[in-house]
């Protein structure tokens, strides 16, 4: 059963964005130790020698990301060099694209994946214009205009937001820029149900608590026969083509008026909706759902850096990810005793990361991804009962192998 940690507080509806302190940030760019000297070496040489797409542009480049997290959970520089080798496999390279894109034209290719090496090319000279100051170009680009961008980078299955998340938490420009272009052709619908203000309208079940939406989501029978298969790649497109009123439904059943406290409680159903859905003594864990946590955690990192007024779209948006996702994995049951009720026997978060490094999983960057938005989430939150530390041993624990895939076998 669903157990809320916690009371959702009530504030005035001005309280538009989430309050919380900025994570580390290391700044690879100007540091002298070897390891980060290493982690950037390695991020430009996947800058350039592999596109940030692969596999008929179908898959995205995670190099950074496992990079990045095995460089935060304290990796060397040797184990750093095992990951290129070992995850660069199989990426493709760059491929020219049919032509340019530019300042007054770049917006007409947006979601046209044929422009991959163009807007990767337009960005990096837009950085060049604007002096090298990459976080400029990221405001720039993300957060103007009548439709900004930030309104879709969760497209791609959330990678753009990944992305962007490990470049501010690098002070990055390559992965900065890697992550504007995946935002570009990512971008898809989703971008239109936060710009246009007719799809956000009163619901007739509101709620302040994300996990009771869960709950009451999991149990809706009108959704018992809209899909047959898991998958979002081919789920999603039904969902919002033939069934996007009772999307919306939840969707704005979630009403933010304490952005702060509600926001620590989303992150709580990310890890329910990952280790929570997962039986005991099973050791698949769902590859899709993943996704939700690390996108939960690529929030987390953001909130602190952009301006105010996106604060509670960029929730939104995650949420509204968060719903199409869960229901294209058919809504699998949620329990928080396979949490509370896991025995750490001794283990710690020394032996969290630990395991991170070493396991025979130590190079999958969804495996070590989702051990490391847990351990942030409880060095955010506090980790009241060790809930955290739980989630995240059984999981580095058991971990054994990715659910969830479809009749196509998607992967992403």
């Amino acid at each position: 059963m669903f157990r809320l940690p916690f009371q959702i507080r009530s504030k005035s509806p001005e309280n538009t964005a989430v309050q919380i302190a900025s994570v580390e940030v290391h700044d690879i760019e100007t540091s002298t130790d070897k390891r980060a000297r290493t982690l950037k070496h390695l991020i430009r040489a996947n800058h350039v020698n592999h596109a940030i797409l692969f596999n008929n542009r179908r898959f995205h480049n995670h190099l950074p990301h496992i990079l990045g997290s095995a460089y935060l959970f304290d990796s060397d520089h040797t184990h750093l060099t095992e990951i290129y080798d070992v995850d660069s496999h199989g990426l493709d390279p760059w491929e020219d694209s049919p032509g340019e894109v530019s300042r007054h034209d770049w917006r007409d290719y947006l979601g046209d994946t044929r422009y991959e090496r163009a807007f990767i090319d337009f960005f990096e000279d837009e950085l060049v214009r604007l002096g090298y100051d990459w976080k400029t170009l990221v405001a720039e680009y993300l957060f103007s205009g009548k439709q900004p961008m930030i309104s879709g980078i969760v497209g791609g299955l959330g990678h753009p937001l990944i992305h962007m998340g490990y470049a501010f938490e690098l002070s990055n420009a390559t992965i900065a820029i890697e992550a504007l272009g995946l935002t570009a052709l990512c971008y898809g619908e989703i971008h239109k149900y936060l710009d246009e203000p007719s799809y956000t309208r009163p619901s007739p079940h509101p709620t302040k608590s994300a996990i009771e939406l869960l709950q009451r989501l999991q149990t809706d029978e009108r959704f018992d026969n809209v899909l047959s298969t898991q998958g979002p790649s081919s789920n999603a497109p039904v969902l919002f083509q033939h069934h996007e009123d009772l999307l919306l439904e939840y969707w704005n059943s979630w009403t933010l008026t304490d952005p702060t406290s509600q926001f620590e409680e989303s992150q709580r159903a990310a890890v329910l909706m990952f280790v929570g859905t997962v039986v005991p003594g099973h050791t698949g864990y769902d590859f899709f759902l993943v996704h939700l946590l690390t996108t939960s955690h690529a929030v987390r990192i953001l909130l602190p850096f952009i301006p105010k007024k996106f604060h509670l779209l960029l929730v939104r948006e995650w949420w509204l990810f968060v719903l199409s996702t869960y229901i294209s994995q058919l809504r699998p049951v949620v329990k928080d005793e396979y949490i509370t009720d896991y025995e750490l026997e001794g283990r710690d978060w020394s032996w969290v990361d630990k395991t991170a490094l070493t396991s025979r999983h130590r190079n999958d960057a969804h495996y070590v991804k989702g051990l490391r938005a847990m351990k942030e989430a409880a060095r955010t939150w506090g980790d009241e009962h060790d809930w955290y530390l739980r989630a995240a041993v059984r999981y580095a624990d058991e971990f054994e192998s990715w659910t969830g895939f479809g009749p196509e076998g998607e992967e992403a």
